[in-house]
């Protein structure tokens, strides 16, 4: 199916043809991210899916995932003709987009807009995704959808706008999520257990709570959902999504380490050389929200879904990067 895709040219209108009648085709927007690549597994058992990268040079038919291009994006969504579209596209450092505003707000919020219009108008499902920054952070509750928001930083602020841009859309799905990692690409798991390789001894913030959220939890949850909501349209709207369970950056990190070095990594800080600190101590351009946790009982009763804690996904993932011995 690839292999014949990456053959059209540009011209060809649509981009391919309906192989058979009931087949669901489906746009991906950022296949090459944390949850793209993840979602290009889970979305590819639903259907014909055109998966696009920021390069059109990448992409089949040259397809335009740039989302500094607008005018783009909406040939490419008219081109496409798909039933769903799955946005995974973000700017996502928080602090470098401080001093980018502008760019910030382009990804995170203009380019949704601008396929929520094109879904509209094709009658499609578009599938988003969120953050916890759009909270300000305060208590110690789970957030519940219902909860006002109240973000914090210009990432959260952009996030907060692409959601409500999102939302102009009725047949829409918007997941709010937190702490993301995979085992594609940098985490801060990784970054723990190349410091410890370095390092005797480690300081980490502990008064930061969430729950660590797998990527390839966020893919699956997502195939599950747009097949419910495409035969139930009353389930469309925004949903908490994160693994069961919570914790710090603290207790995160010396989790990471306990079972990195269980399996057998040469790491010179062990769990016990992990020192707390304060967010106030570690200062950085975006102010952090300190609650992270959110509500998950919406999803779950929609979709009859039960997250894992997050200690599972956080082992499968060390499990995929531990060198061979």
């Amino acid at each position: 199916m690839a292999q014949a895709m990456a053959q059209l040219r540009p011209s060809d209108r649509p981009l391919a043809a309906r192989h058979e009648k009931g087949i669901m085709k489906i746009l991906l927007f950022g296949r090459g991210g944390q949850v793209g690549w993840e979602l290009q597994r889970s979305l590819g058992l639903l259907g014909e899916l055109v998966a696009l990268d920021f390069d059109a040079a990448q992409n089949p038919g040259q397809l335009c995932g740039d989302f500094s291009n607008l005018a783009g994006l909406t040939e490419t969504v008219r081109r496409v003709q798909p039933q769903v579209i799955v946005n995974a596209a973000a700017h996502t450092a928080v602090d470098k987009a401080e001093g980018e505003p502008n760019v910030a707000r382009q990804i995170n919020a203009l380019a949704p807009a601008t396929i929520a219009q094109e879904a509209t108008k094709l009658g499609a499902w578009l599938v988003h995704y969120s953050t916890d920054y759009v909270f300000d952070g305060s208590g110690t509750r789970p957030w519940r959808e219902s909860d006002a928001t109240g973000p914090l930083s210009v990432y959260g602020k952009t996030k907060l706008e692409g959601e409500r841009a999102v939302a102009s859309c009725a047949n829409h799905l918007t997941f709010r999520t937190s702490w993301v990692y995979a085992a594609r690409g940098a985490n801060f798991a990784k970054t723990m257990l190349r410091l410890a390789g370095e390092r005797d001894s480690l300081t980490v913030i502990d008064d930061q709570f969430g729950a660590p959220t797998s990527a390839e939890l966020l893919a699956d949850v997502t195939a599950h959902a747009i097949e419910a909501a495409m035969k139930r349209p009353e389930l469309a709207g925004l949903y908490h999504c994160a693994a069961a369970g919570e914790t710090t950056w603290h207790g995160y990190a010396k989790f990471v380490i306990e079972q990195a070095l269980a399996s057998g990594w040469a790491l010179k800080a062990g769990p016990s050389d992990v020192a707390p600190t304060s967010t106030a101590s570690y200062p950085t351009a975006a102010e952090r929200p300190l609650n992270s946790r959110l509500d998950t009982s919406r999803l779950r009763a929609a979709f009859g879904l039960v997250p894992p804690p997050w200690q599972h996904g956080v082992k499968r993932m060390l499990q995929e990067i531990t060198p061979t011995q």
